[in-house]
């Protein structure tokens, strides 16, 4: 079964770095079936300066205006589930120690752990993958 896209994007403008004028700049990060990926262009009407950037992990200053222009979105799972197996996906998938997925995971268990739609859908593909109900639901703050 494939996968669907899922998508979050922004636009919003900044200085370009080629001649100085207001740039029009597109954010967006995108779950494309198991894959999270990001990408900003500019385009500088002034003088034609283009860019296009990606790959890694996602910048803060992309991540941050996705979050004002879209709301945050939560990971819920269904409860009672099997802890360990969630610590295992959580573990894995965010490259945490166990130290620190001990209090993601009571922030999971609890609902409050948030980030971008594309992130909690992400994760909640992956538990799902792994037998644990989950689902990545738009909060209202």
């Amino acid at each position: 079964m494939q996968k669907s896209m899922l998508v979050e994007s922004i636009r919003y403008s900044a200085r370009c770095q080629e001649c100085g004028a207001e740039a029009e700049l597109w954010g967006v990060q995108a779950l494309a079936g198991e894959v999270l990926r990001w990408d900003v262009e500019s385009m500088c009407p002034a003088c034609g300066f283009a860019l296009a950037v990606c790959g890694g992990e996602l910048p803060e200053e992309l991540r941050d205006r996705l979050l004002s222009e879209h709301g945050r979105a939560r990971l819920r799972v269904t409860l009672p589930t099997k802890n360990a197996a969630v610590m295992r996906v959580l573990r894995r998938e965010l490259r945490i120690g166990l130290d620190g997925v001990r209090g993601l995971l009571e922030q999971v268990l609890a609902g409050q752990y948030s980030g971008t739609l594309p992130e909690m859908e992400f994760l909640a593909r992956k538990l799902r993958a792994s037998g644990i109900e989950a689902a990545a639901s738009r909060t209202v703050d």
